[in-house]
């Protein structure tokens, strides 16, 4: 066994728990919001109860109560949700250790952008994590966190501020990336440094008898709603590098925003919904998002091929020889690879033919290929290759 193979299968494990655990929070996250959206206070409740909600689901009828603070009592059976948080953060975690620090000359590292050794680039992806959600955190036990407007805008300025760094220390891939795994280390941590840990602290008061500090449950409570608006923008930051139209873009710091934009607005219209407010309270929302794409569809509009007269088929075979055959070979001659990428190979004319469209998604309308731009393919370069398919 060969450790690009074993690296291969690695990658799909962890790719695939990822998956699983991420779909589990993220549902878990929907559905607890929603209902708390949903409660609504009715005759007859119990001392101590905010609201309750009746809800319908696989055949049967459940009734769900929400204390405001915490029941007298507690039974041995309660559940904590936890788990999922952990784990998407452990396996997406072990996901960037495996494709991205492993391969971080390919994935990683820029030499236009930054020139940087693989354990510097590390080293920063590190630092920033930590750093990110430091700054998060206090920014929130500060006096601004009780002004919920002015608290959005600032963990939006943080965020897109991260992006600005990414990008001007990463590839675009790298980048992109990095800026989903500072919003999801945020949202994790959220999980396990706040929410679980002052529930823990609510139960502990009702066992010893006494009354629990609401304020636990405050900000348990505004960390839970912090994580569900930036589930959607995060979404999207991890499917990023599969689209060199958002990552290789040269403001990609700038979709950033625009992607957080549109998913807290769409979350907003939902949220609001499940509350039951009236539909021209939060109408605005979807508007503001559809604005947002709007722009960034624009933004990330493919650029017309700049003319280059008279490039020959040989010329551009020895082109993709220098740029592209090192990983898109039957035998790839890059470290990483034992197989061309995704089975494509582009080692003939007509290879470069029947890959056009991708060619020029990823190597002609933005820098994605070659990895990390090893090879110093240049816009001279690209300019040939695409006026070369142009004229196909």
């Amino acid at each position: 066994m060969t450790a690009a193979f074993a690296a291969d299968w690695l990658n799909l494990l962890l790719r695939w728990a990822h998956l699983i655990v991420g779909v589990g929070w993220i549902g878990t996250s929907f559905y607890f919001i929603a209902l708390d959206l949903s409660l609504r206070k009715r005759e007859g409740m119990k001392e101590g109860v905010y609201g309750t909600a009746w809800e319908v689901h696989g055949g049967g009828f459940y009734h769900v109560e929400k204390y405001l603070v915490a029941p007298k009592e507690l039974p041995d059976d309660l559940i904590w949700y936890k788990w999922e948080a952990y784990l998407t953060w452990v396996t997406g975690f072990g996901l960037l250790v495996v494709q991205y620090y492993f391969n971080a000359s390919a994935y990683l590292i820029d030499p236009a952008k930054l020139a940087l050794e693989p354990w510097q680039a590390i080293a920063i992806s590190m630092a920033s994590l930590l750093a990110g959600w430091l700054i998060y955190d206090r920014i929130c036990r500060s006096p601004l966190g009780n002004n919920t407007p002015l608290l959005a805008v600032i963990v939006f300025v943080l965020i897109v501020a991260a992006g600005y760094l990414y990008t001007h220390v990463y590839s675009g891939r790298g980048a992109l990336i990095h800026v989903g795994a500072f919003i999801g280390t945020i949202m994790a941590v959220n999980v396990f440094g706040v929410i679980i840990p002052n529930q823990k602290k609510i139960a502990a008061s009702l066992i010893a008898g006494e009354a629990p500090d609401p304020r636990l449950g405050q900000m348990g409570k505004q960390r839970s709603v912090h994580n569900n608006y930036l589930t959607l923008p995060v979404l999207l930051m991890m499917v990023s590098n599969h689209y060199p139209m958002l990552s290789s873009h040269s403001q990609s710091w700038l979709i950033v925003a625009l992607i957080i934009v549109i998913g807290a607005m769409v979350r907003h219209f939902f949220n609001r919904h499940d509350a039951g407010d009236p539909l021209k309270a939060f109408a605005w929302s979807l508007p503001v998002a559809a604005l947002g794409l709007v722009i960034a569809v624009v933004m990330t509009a493919p650029k017309t091929a700049t003319a280059t007269a008279g490039v020959s088929d040989d010329e551009i075979l020895v082109l993709a020889k220098t740029h592209c055959a090192v990983c898109h070979a039957a035998k790839p001659t890059h470290e990483a690879f034992e197989e061309a990428p995704k089975g494509v190979t582009l080692e003939s004319i007509a290879d470069l033919k029947r890959y056009a469209v991708l060619i020029t998604q990823q190597a002609v309308q933005s820098d994605a290929m070659p990895l990390g731009n090893e090879t110093g393919m240049t816009e001279e370069d690209r300019a040939k290759l695409g006026a070369w398919i142009a004229a196909q």
